[in-house]
């Protein structure tokens, strides 16, 4: 995460042009043309060797004889003279440029051209946009550094895309319906400067108010998942990624390989970004252009009214085919709009006003659906009618609207010249119009999804499960056995056992080298039993008739044993047989066959797979993916994302599944593929469920040695490594670890037990309450970007309380400083735990190789004042505010003062 010199791209002092050129249709003429002719105000010089003047402007024949160091440089020369240009741009003290020139790394170009270009930049801390590109425009700036065909109106959206084509098309596009940007970023090959970065910059731009990204690929997942996690929080960022097909999707060794394909694990990571993913280009700006609007909804019902049936029925198409709900209508809205409609209207969702339908009757029927609050939004379509005014329904519908703020509300005129009066009034009234029912329930759900996606980043979890380092060794140990038997994967027996150390339950299984010892083992049994054949060559053992059920016998399981062999021989007589395995019958009423498991994606690292199990799995396809770590908002998620799931939820005489047992094996997993990364593979199925539990019928899992070139987790893991156990002055032993999501009730009780002027010192205010959006906030973080440690008596659970203090940093992308801040819980001050909290998160932010710690103070609190003195910090006055102090801490220059120094100071710290 890095933006370092983005000011250089943005808000450049000065621009060079080097490939400027006066050849009609060139790059580079296009390029002068756009940067001298968008109305930047600071100087432009163009570099060309032959040339000594570009549109009337002098020219330079070399960097050095530049009268002006540029903080930006255009480069649009032939890719072997990139690198040398770079240096010499680097010397001067050139702080950015766009490579526009394309050739590096490519086929039959010279090898390492794109590495020398990097060397060239690194020693200056150069940053490089491209190369490949199509260039950089800047509305505020008034900056078009690219050769587009256009330059496109100031606007508050930002485009992002890696292919410079898309960008022309969409600045087309745009300009013929007066959209405007803010900022368009070609990348290019994004050698340096990728999606992470330009996320990092946008989401602290007051210009941009919306962001859209056309992707083909990320290239360092935990780094964009930073950022756009980061970016989510703060305003819409809408995405089209391209290449949805399973198209060279990879060979996999298990099912759970097979089934999490590229497309749907960006699909995840998308969402698990808070963004919002689109299908097609043109649903970018339809998407941005409801949420720019600034209307959110509650939920995702939907109410419809109508003065046309058939119009109606094509909405709930829409939003059946969208996965949307169409509100029911409570009785006593139905009794309210029967008093109010003719007797002939629907009295259903949609609700039919019928053909001849006035302003009048719109109106009355608007106000019953917002005020009965059935619905999350009210769709209202008109279609022109030669008995009444479609204008006049506008205006009452306008009229409605303006006293309801609360549910949002979306028109829809159908037709052409005829309502285009009509669509005017509800323009002015900043009503969302559409041409189509179609176009307005594609836009309710984008506001939907939205909606989730966000309320997936702020929901509060269940306690998570923790596993114990004692069990991951065990694992370990595994794990080295199996490789040094010059294998790759676990056996099946093994892989229970293994599942059955970290919380899965599991059958028992035997393993046993013939049919004979088989029938002697069934024996010990009780009930009937399965068998199965045991090779490191079968993967999936049905395939072969490798498995045989039901069996109540020894003599019968001596049978299918025999048989089973004689299939495999014929089936796949090259496969190595280590002989069976035998485990009890498990019958169980009305269970679902679901599939869970662990994967490896090339990209993001281990995903989570949940789905529908079975032999037919694939065939199926009904499966959902999660980004570890997980917690149990996140699984059931995952859950709720299948088809699957509606069956769990109970149908008939059916009960319903208990979900928990599903989500703790979904976390468990989590918590196998965050702590042992050797896990390539990892397949439950089935994983059976019903109404007493879970328990899994076969596993299996693949294992690798781990790569230091893989690309690990996507999303940062709870760092476990830095829970440690604490003593006070008094020799009060506590427990500080992180902060955890399932720690937002416990940090609101807190919040609660502190004196008001306490609460006024942490947060420079009174809070009225701790609401839940804060306490999310303050307890979902992303440990790549900020800290919270917490302290809480020692055995306390995840999620459990009550916590008495809390300390964090939140730092730059740069991690060059850190603002902390720090609440004692008021029981507990004057004991010293917010000097050692102090302590512990300035020792981080040391180790985590932070430059500079600082926070602010009110002038009244002396006592952290005090504190900020005592640990190193320089505290001068604000200068931004007359009523704050701020206090500095040079990480590599200052040491906390020695204990001794700190006596006689415990009063003065009471209101740390």
């Amino acid at each position: 995460m890095s933006i370092r010199n983005f000011d250089a791209l943005f808000d450049p002092g000065a621009i060079a042009l080097i490939g400027a050129s006066t050849a009609p249709g060139s790059v580079g003429a296009v390029l002068a043309e756009n940067l001298y002719g968008a109305g930047y105000a600071g100087p432009i010089m163009a570099v060309n060797p032959h040339a000594t003047a570009i549109r009337s402007a002098l020219s330079y024949h070399s960097v050095a004889e530049l009268p002006v160091t540029p903080d930006l440089a255009v480069l649009a020369t032939p890719a072997a003279t990139v690198p040398g240009l770079i240096a010499d741009l680097g010397r001067r003290g050139c702080r950015a440029a766009i490579v526009i020139s394309a050739g590096f790394g490519a086929a039959g170009e010279p090898a390492g051209l794109r590495q020398q270009l990097l060397d060239a930049a690194r020693p200056h801390l150069l940053r490089i946009v491209g190369p490949n590109c199509l260039g950089l425009i800047s509305s505020p700036r008034r900056i078009n550094a690219s050769f587009a065909r256009l330059t496109p109106h100031p606007g508050n959206i930002a485009l992002i895309s890696q292919s410079g084509a898309i960008i022309e098309a969409l600045l087309d596009w745009a300009d013929e319906r007066g959209i405007g940007f803010s900022h368009v970023v070609s990348l290019g090959d994004m050698s340096d400067a990728d999606i992470g970065d330009m996320l990092d910059h946008l989401c602290a731009d007051a210009a941009t108010r919306s962001i859209l990204l056309y992707v083909e690929n990320i290239t360092h997942a935990r780094k964009f998942m930073s950022a756009a996690r980061a970016a989510a929080r703060t305003k819409p960022i809408i995405v089209v990624k391209a290449g949805r097909s399973a198209v060279g999707a990879r060979a996999a060794l298990s099912h759970t390989g097979a089934l999490a394909g590229s497309d749907i694990v960006y699909d995840a990571a998308f969402r698990r970004a808070g963004l919002l993913r689109v299908a097609e280009l043109d649903e970018l700006f339809a998407a941005a252009a409801i949420l720019a609007t600034g209307i959110r909804v509650s939920g995702e019902r939907m109410a419809i009214l109508t003065n046309s049936g058939g119009a109606g029925i094509l909405a709930v198409d829409a939003a059946g085919a969208r996965g949307g709900t169409v509100a029911m209508l409570a009785p006593g809205t139905i009794a309210r709009l029967d008093k109010i409609l003719p007797a002939g209207w629907s009295r259903a969702n949609p609700v039919d006003l019928l053909g001849d339908a006035t302003g009048e009757r719109y109106a009355g029927a608007l106000d019953a659906l917002l005020e009965e609050r059935d619905s999350d939004a009210v769709l209202v379509i008109n279609c022109p009618t030669a008995v009444a005014d479609g204008v006049d329904t506008a205006r009452a519908v306008a009229t409605v609207a303006g006293r309801h703020r609360g549910v949002p509300i979306l028109t829809s005129w159908l037709g052409g010249r005829s309502t285009q009066d009509a669509r005017a009034v509800l323009a002015q009234s900043k009503l969302p119009t559409f041409k189509s029912p179609e176009e307005a329930v594609r836009a309710f759900s984008y506001l939907a999804d939205f909606r989730r996606n966000q309320a997936l980043l702020m929901e509060t979890p269940a306690a998570g499960v923790m596993i114990g380092q004692g069990v991951i060794e065990q694992a370990r140990q595994l794990f080295a056995a199996v490789r040094s038997d010059g294998r790759a994967s676990l056996t099946e027996a093994e892989s229970k056992e293994m599942l059955s150390w970290f919380g899965i339950p599991t059958v028992p299984t035997a393993t046993v080298a013939s049919p004979a010892e088989a029938a002697r083992s069934f024996v010990a049994m009780t009930g009937r039993a399965v068998l199965k054949i045991l090779s490191p060559d079968i993967m999936h053992k049905s395939d072969v008739n490798g498995v045989a059920l039901d069996l109540g016998s020894a003599e019968e399981v001596e049978a299918a044993g025999q048989a089973m062999l004689a299939a495999v021989a014929v089936a796949r007589p090259d496969a190595r047989i280590a002989g069976f395995t035998l485990q009890p019958m498990i019958v169980r009423r009305n269970a679902q066959e679901l599939i869970a498991g662990i994967a490896q994606d090339p990209t993001f690292g281990p995903v989570i797979l949940f789905g529908a199990g079975g032999k037919a799995t694939e065939i199926v396809g009904d499966r959902a993916i999660g980004l570890p770590p997980l917690n149990s908002v996140l699984a059931r998620d995952m859950i709720g994302g299948t088809r699957i799931a509606r069956l769990l939820a109970g149908f008939r005489d059916v009960p319903a599944t208990p979900l928990e047992p599903v989500v703790d094996v979904l976390l468990r997993l989590s918590e196998l593929s965050v702590l042992l990364p050797e896990i390539r593979e990892l397949d439950i199925n089935p994983l059976l469920a019903n109404a007493e539990g879970v328990i899994a019928l076969d596993a299996r899992v693949v294992i690798c040695e781990p790569q230091p070139a893989s690309p690990g987790l996507s999303v940062s893991p709870y760092p476990r490594e830095l829970e440690r156990e604490i003593r006070l002055e008094d020799g009060t032993a506590l427990h500080l670890r992180p902060i955890r999501p399932e720690d937002e009730t416990p940090l609101a009780e807190m919040v609660g037990l502190c004196a008001p002027e306490d609460i006024r010192m942490r947060f420079f205010g009174p809070l009225k309450g701790f609401p839940h959006e804060m306490a999310a906030r303050l307890s979902q973080i992303d440990y790549d970007r900020e800290m919270a440690f917490i302290v809480v008596e020692p055995g306390t659970a995840f999620g459990g309380g009550p916590i008495l203090g809390v300390v964090r940093i939140m730092g730059d992308p740069e991690r060059e400083t850190a603002e902390y801040a720090i609440l004692v819980r008021t029981d507990m001050k004057g004991r010293g735990l917010g000097y050692r909290l102090m302590s512990e998160i300035i020792a981080h932010a040391r180790e985590t190789g932070y430059r500079t710690v600082f926070g602010h103070i009110l002038r009244e609190n002396r006592g952290m004042l005090h504190m900020a003195a005592d640990l190193g910090f320089t505290i001068t006055p604000d200068p931004d505010d007359l009523e704050t102090m701020r206090a500095v801490l040079a990480l590599q220059a200052l040491e906390p003062a020695p204990p001794s120094q700190r006596k006689g100071r415990k009063r003065q710290r009471a209101s740390a």
